[in-house]
């Protein structure tokens, strides 16, 4: 008895010291690295999470996956461990009382699936009023985590088995697989169709996101479907604008293009457009998103922080001819009447609180009217360019049609 008590001791003293050394070793790296530095976050990961950093050899661009937390890109790197950290990381959430509606980690890129409300939706029980206090985020996108299923020094593949009820009562059997894979500068040249200066620091990855019906069931408009829905999370600052390039040669009126009222309407000051080009000030200081309809959506988005001069860079699957669902918190709109690409400001809400600040591009693949063992699958870019100008003005005026000084102006 008293040598398992010995025994007992030296491991508990062990394990203790384990635990205090690691915890010093995370102290240490985060006081090496400032907060919003990519190393920072990693270090602060590190203390929740065995992540997976992806890179490529020789070159500075990193990215943090999270098979724990719902296969997400938590953020990434242009400039190694003390280059900037681009996504947006809930750090309060990490210790935080689990949240019966959303549990949001945050991630500079998540998979989700939709619809969130109308008839179809995944986040209401069957027949019940859509009001926040019956929302809830279905546990495989928020909770749960996800196996790896393969590995490699600049690329992971995950999945996820999930069934999940709609709104309609119909259980939805599927398997979601995600493999996220991060570019060299030579692909990203090539992806976007540029060319990049030796003074432009740059990361960029491709998370290619695919959902099987893995139940006995077809997926109609009489039992509901889901969609993929992608999610990119970004600090903001006073001066980021989102850039959406958007088709319009009919002239159509800005009504007909986009959705501008998700959570009212949008102030005046805070939006702005021409026959072509939406911008949208993101500073996380007034709640507002839009979305754009399929057949007006271009398959890029950007969005400039003049603050720290850094362009961002989406690029995604958009289907003209799909039918998208509306995913509105009603039952009164048409099922397929939804946008293909979406923008969020977050802010304040009434009674003062805020999740963030954070702002968000997204993109949506069309209604999966899926048979039994068929696949739909939605890729979803993202790329960080920061550095000299010029340079970076290249890129804006190529993929974006719209100057740096431009962006700057259009809310002055």
């Amino acid at each position: 008895m008293k040598t398992h008590f010995v025994t007992l001791s030296i491991i508990c003293a062990m394990t203790f010291s384990a635990c205090t050394n690691n915890n010093q070793s995370a102290n240490n790296e985060n006081k090496v690295f400032g907060a919003g530095t990519f190393g920072y976050d990693l270090a602060f990961l590190k203390q929740h999470d065995s992540v997976i950093v992806l890179e490529n050899k020789g070159e500075p661009a990193k990215i943090i996956v999270s098979p724990k937390y719902q296969a997400k890109v938590f953020t990434s790197t242009a400039q190694s461990d003390s280059g900037k950290s681009f996504g947006w990381i809930n750090y309060k959430m990490f210790t935080a009382k689990p949240d019966p509606h959303i549990n949001a980690f945050g991630g500079e890129n998540r998979f989700w699936l939709g619809p969130e409300g109308g008839v179809y939706s995944l986040y209401f029980p069957k027949k019940s009023k859509m009001v926040f206090d019956n929302w809830k985020t279905p546990a495989p996108i928020d909770t749960e985590p996800w196996d790896v299923t393969e590995q490699e020094e600049n690329s992971v593949h995950l999945q996820k088995n999930m069934k999940l009820q709609n709104y309609k009562g119909t259980t939805l059997e599927l398997k979601a697989d995600r493999k996220i894979s991060i570019l060299n500068r030579n692909k990203i040249a090539e992806q976007l169709g540029v060319q990049l200066a030796d003074s432009l620091f740059a990361v960029g990855y491709l998370t290619s996101n695919a959902i099987t019906n893995t139940g006995k069931v077809n997926w109609t408009e009489q039992t509901g479907m889901p969609c993929i829905w992608i999610l990119d999370m970004f600090n903001p600052t006073p001066k980021t604008t989102i850039v959406i390039p958007y088709k319009n040669e009919s002239a159509k009126p800005i009504s007909a293009v986009a959705t501008t009222d998700y959570f009212g309407d949008i102030p005046a000051d805070r939006i702005k457009f021409d026959n072509n080009t939406l911008f949208f000030k993101v500073d996380g200081k007034s709640r507002g998103k839009l979305g754009i309809k399929p057949q007006y959506a271009e398959k890029v988005i950007g969005s400039y922080d003049a603050e720290n001069n850094v362009l961002t860079i989406t690029m995604f699957d958009v289907d003209a001819n799909g039918r998208f669902l509306n995913q509105e918190w009603t039952t009164n709109k048409p099922p397929f009447s939804g946008d293909a690409v979406n923008a969020y400001n977050d802010g304040p809400l009434e009674d003062g609180s805020q999740m963030g600040p954070f702002y968000e591009i997204e993109s949506v693949s069309p209604a999966a009217f899926l048979n039994p063992d068929e696949t739909l699958t939605h890729n979803h870019y993202v790329f960080h360019f920061t550095g000299n100008k010029v340079a970076l003005n290249e890129i804006s005026l190529k993929l974006l049609k719209t100057s740096l000084d431009d962006i700057v102006k259009v809310f002055n």
